[in-house]
């Protein structure tokens, strides 16, 4: 088992980085978040990783934290989810709003994640919810959601977000967070808006 690699970023394609290491090139897959944070190629970087072992070959999956490789340890557990949607699904959203949103039960923000069905996700968060808890992220912090919200509104609100150029998931997300006390589309998207970094 590769516990984890150390060597130079030769490559970043989406969802998967090049890694030499003494002059051999590890290919690994990882997610979006674990893309955005590993240097550019040139630069040395740590992956953590996850071997799999399958009739079609061996796989890497890779990781900038620890507690990224935690999560998808603990996905892959979950019936139908293989360690390719997994990293998919740590593609979808941040890591802590994952966690998140799978303690509070919210199959409809997982259900957003592109390759991610319904079912799957009431299974996450079925199956899920008290292994993540014990990961020490608190629930009631700032990322969990208001649960008095109008969902016609959430999604006028996202449809409008994602018209603007934001992505699905993360307008969603901004949508979902600003919905509090069912505050109208109007007042969503606005204060969206605000918040929104870009």
């Amino acid at each position: 088992m590769i516990s984890f690699l150390v060597g130079n970023i030769e490559e970043k394609k989406e969802n998967c980085v090049v890694i030499d290491v003494n002059g051999v090139g590890f290919e690994v897959f990882v997610s979006n978040n674990t893309l955005v944070s590993l240097p550019m190629p040139g630069e040395n970087a740590k992956i953590y990783t996850y071997m799999a072992v399958r009739e079609d070959g061996i796989f890497l999956f890779g990781f900038s934290s620890l507690e990224e490789r935690d999560v998808f340890n603990k996905l892959i557990t979950v019936s139908g989810v293989g360690p390719k949607l997994a990293i998919t699904i740590l593609s979808g959203l941040s890591l802590s709003d994952l966690i998140v949103a799978i303690i509070n039960e919210d199959s409809k923000l997982l259900s957003k994640i592109k390759g991610l069905g319904k079912k799957t996700a009431e299974r996450l968060c079925l199956e899920l919810k008290d292994k993540l808890n014990v990961l020490g992220i608190d629930d009631s912090s700032s990322n969990s959601f208001d649960v008095n919200y109008d969902e016609d509104a959430v999604q006028l609100a996202t449809d409008t977000l994602i018209s603007l150029g934001i992505n699905k998931n993360e307008a969603y997300m901004l949508a979902r967070s600003n919905a509090a006390n069912n505050a109208t589309a109007e007042e969503i998207i606005s204060k969206s808006l605000r918040g929104y970094k870009g």
